[in-house]
Formats: C-alpha cells, structure tokens, sequence
C-alpha cells in the first residue's frame, strides 16, 4: 500500500540538515470497536514527531498497531483520542481534513470518497487501476483536477524519476512486481508529496523486486528531499532507514538510528523481532569472546570486522 501527505507548499528547503518538523503524533489512541467484546486498543498514547527529510521505518509484530499508525499519518483513520497535526493542520479540523487527506493506490473506487477500502495482502496488481502505464499514474491527478497538459508533464517526469520511463505505453498486466510497485510510487510522485507513506510495499516481492523498490524509495529521499515512513517486516529494509520506530502492542517501545535499536539484540529478541543477520551474527561472536564489534548492521561491517580479526592473527 502506497499513500502520501499531500502538504502545504511554503518553499521549504530540502536540506536533510532541516529538522523542521512535518508530522506531529501526539498522544494518539485509537480503539477499534469489536460486536459483543470489550473495545480493542490498537495504539495508546502514542506521540512522534517526523521531520522533514526523515527516512522513517515502523517495525513492530503482527498485530503491533503500524499499519494503525500509518492510516493516522495520512488521515485515513482519525484519532479516538490525541491528534496527529500534518504541517500544523490538524485532521480533526473538518475545515482541513481534505487539504491532507491522500490518495490511497487500489484496484477500484473513487479516491476521494469517505470510505476507504481495506486492501487484503499488499499485492502490487491491487494498486494499479488502468491498462496502460501512463494513464495509470495520472489517474491520482486527474482526480484532483489537474490541468491535462500538467498531467502529461507530471507523468513523465515521474516515471522517469522511478527509471520506467521506456515502460509508459505498456500493460501493468506483463510487468514484474517490483516494476509495479515501482509504478505505483509514481502514480504517488504525480501528485507531488512531500511525504510517502508505504505499508509493506515489497511484502509480495522476490529479492530482485525489493531491491528494486528499496533502491527508489531511497532515491526519492536523497535526490528529491521526500519524507519517507516505511512499514516493514524486513530487518535488512529497515537497518537502510535513517530513524527506526518499534511497536508493540499498540506503544512505541523504542525510537532512535538503526545502531541505537537493533544493538539491543536481547530486547528485540523478547519483543519478538529479529535483527539484521550481521548484528545476531556479530553480537553472538562477540558472546564467544572475539574480540569484532558486536553491533554490525550490515553484511559489510561485519565482513571487515571479521577481516580485521583474520589479519591480526
């Protein structure tokens, strides 16, 4: 699932060095009422803030309140209690809830109506709505009035920025998934976001598809300045991500750079996450007695590591 915060434009800088703040979490609860049970809290009294220029990833196990979380990022979902403020708008203000509200990828209905569908398992093929490429990623644009001549500009600019520019007179149908997935972030890109949210977005995809996702997903943060919040199973996703987020059951647990989270390998491990096999591999090493690092978050630091250690014998 691929939606975005479509926010005010004021000439804002895309410095990663700019923590101006975009999204504003506070003290969010939301209940999810249940026919004949006691109310079920999905997320309690949770507060974050997303800056402007962040790479943020949600961790948490099944049933943890991320994917929750993500529908209030976008005002798909609103607060039971607390607020979540999009570029100081509030989407309990009526006035501004459809200045923030997104358009959320799926296979049928109508983007701006009330009531959104839930999409089943995050299949590319449930994102994509027209036979062809290009008018696919206009459809989110021609929604919302944009003048044909800046649609056609829009849909080439995006598909070239998510390098499948040569596929816009193609069927979705013959495409792989990560080249779906990837047309489904530029049907996101032409309606000009300052933030992306993707739930799961490579869940349905064999290695080749992630890397081919992942390695968009991290253009369109470091070459366009976009705010990235990335949903994932996937420790090696979220070990890329400049700020993980951990839920579970419905509070954030923990908050900081990937090293400050995935370090604490024994309190992942009784929340019911993994680690990156690097960090399990170079802290269990570092258990025996080998004197390498024991907090490695990738393939990379924990092969010099283990050369470092080689050479010194």
């Amino acid at each position: 699932q691929v939606s975005f915060v479509n926010c005010r434009q004021k000439g804002i800088s895309h410095s990663m060095d700019n923590k101006q703040v975009l999204i504003e979490v506070s003290h969010l609860t939301h209940i999810y009422e249940t026919e004949g049970e006691a109310p079920f809290y999905a997320l309690r009294d949770v507060s974050l803030q997303i800056n402007k220029g962040d790479f943020v990833a949600v961790i948490g196990t099944n049933g943890s309140g991320k994917s929750t979380l993500a529908r209030h990022l976008d005002a798909i979902l609103l607060p039971s209690e607390g607020d979540v403020l999009v570029d100081g708008l509030s989407v309990k203000n009526p006035d501004d809830i459809w200045k923030i509200r997104p358009y959320v990828l799926r296979n049928k209905g109508n983007p701006m109506e009330d009531e959104w569908e839930e999409l089943g398992p995050m299949k590319p093929d449930n994102q994509l709505v027209a036979s062809i490429v290009e008018d696919d990623v206009a459809f989110g644009p021609e929604n919302l009035g944009v003048p044909r001549e800046e649609i056609i500009a829009r849909v080439a600019d995006s598909l070239k920025k998510v390098g499948m520019e040569s596929y816009r007179k193609h069927s979705p149908s013959m495409l792989s998934g990560g080249q779906k997935q990837r047309i489904a972030i530029a049907g996101v890109l032409a309606m000009h976001p300052e933030c992306i949210v993707l739930d799961g977005p490579t869940a349905m995809l064999d290695p080749s598809g992630r890397k081919e996702v992942m390695e968009t997903i991290h253009r369109l943060n470091k070459e366009m300045g976009i705010t990235i919040v990335l949903i994932t199973h996937f420790m090696e996703e979220a070990v890329t991500a400049n700020r993980v987020v951990v839920i579970h059951k419905g509070q954030i647990t923990a908050d900081g750079t990937p090293e400050d989270v995935f370090s604490k390998v024994e309190e992942m491990k009784a929340g019911g996450l993994d680690v990156p096999v690097p960090t399990e591999l170079s802290y269990r090493l570092a258990q025996l007695g080998l004197p390498i690092r024991g907090d490695c978050m990738t393939n990379k630091e924990l092969g010099e590591e283990l050369c470092r250690f080689v050479l010194k014998k």
